[in-house]
């Protein structure tokens, strides 16, 4: 269990997330996701990358856990630990595909959102519960997933869209039924890792040259927003309440 890289097939890179009970990842495992992603990209027999995970949901962000114990080193180790992760599949030197079950929540989105290709089960959701954990962060990422005012709604309420509403987006290429998701997202990798490797590589690399927007530098842009609240103790009393089961004080 945590995070392991397998290999199915010639050519395809399998990063798993096995991180139970819900796959919410502390410090180390954030950045244990990040090198497993940059070794596989970097790896020239490796055309394509497909990150899974195994259990409930895809992930469930951070361990929230672990910040409300370890307070400001957590959140820290945290912030630093997301960044990694999410620039890993970005500048991953092949195509990234992201096969999302279930909840795809908060950090989830950081990757979904920076992958080059998603899959998803048609059990699947995606949101960000920040605003409800005292929190900010991978708005950057969900806008690459739906339109600009959906994603605000999204970021508001901390309600989830469907993968159904993804695909009509066009952000997930296909949805398909939970116990073909892997199969799905290999046949996808196989296409791809087919093709030259070094023109992909160079697609890659070229397709992140246009973007629009530095997602490395608009999502670090959030954190800092997520470390006011929490020294400002507003982020504190939402932590608690969630590892406590109860409903938060919203007074300020």
């Amino acid at each position: 269990m945590g995070i392991d890289t397998q290999q199915r097939q010639p050519g395809t890179a399998e990063v798993v997330i096995d991180v139970p009970p819900v796959n919410a990842l502390d410090v180390a495992s954030w950045f244990s996701f990040a090198d497993a992603v940059r070794s596989a990209g970097s790896d020239p027999a490796v055309r394509v990358v497909v990150v899974r995970a195994e259990g409930r949901g895809f992930c469930a962000g951070v361990d929230i856990k672990e910040i409300q114990a370890k307070g400001d080193e957590a959140l820290v180790g945290v912030n630093r630990g997301c960044a990694a992760a999410f620039a890993a599949v970005y500048e991953c030197e092949v195509p990234v595909i992201a096969a999302v079950h279930g909840f795809c929540l908060g950090g989830g989105v950081g990757i979904a959102g920076n992958a080059d290709i998603i899959v998803a089960s048609d059990d699947a959701t995606f949101g960000l519960p920040e605003v409800d954990r005292g929190a900010l962060g991978a708005a950057t990422h969900l806008a690459r997933l739906v339109p600009q005012h959906r994603m605000r709604s999204m970021v508001y309420t901390a309600q989830p869209a469907t993968a159904a509403e993804l695909h009509h987006f066009g952000s997930v290429l296909q949805v398909v039924p939970r116990d073909r998701l892997v199969d799905v997202a290999y046949e996808v990798a196989s296409v791809i890792a087919a093709k030259s490797p070094t023109i992909i590589r160079r697609a890659k690399e070229s397709l992140n040259g246009i973007d629009p927007v530095d997602v490395k530098r608009s999502y670090r842009f959030e954190q800092g927003f997520t470390y006011e609240l929490h020294i400002s103790g507003v982020a504190d009393e939402q932590r608690r309440a969630f590892v406590e089961k109860r409903d938060p004080d919203v007074s300020t």
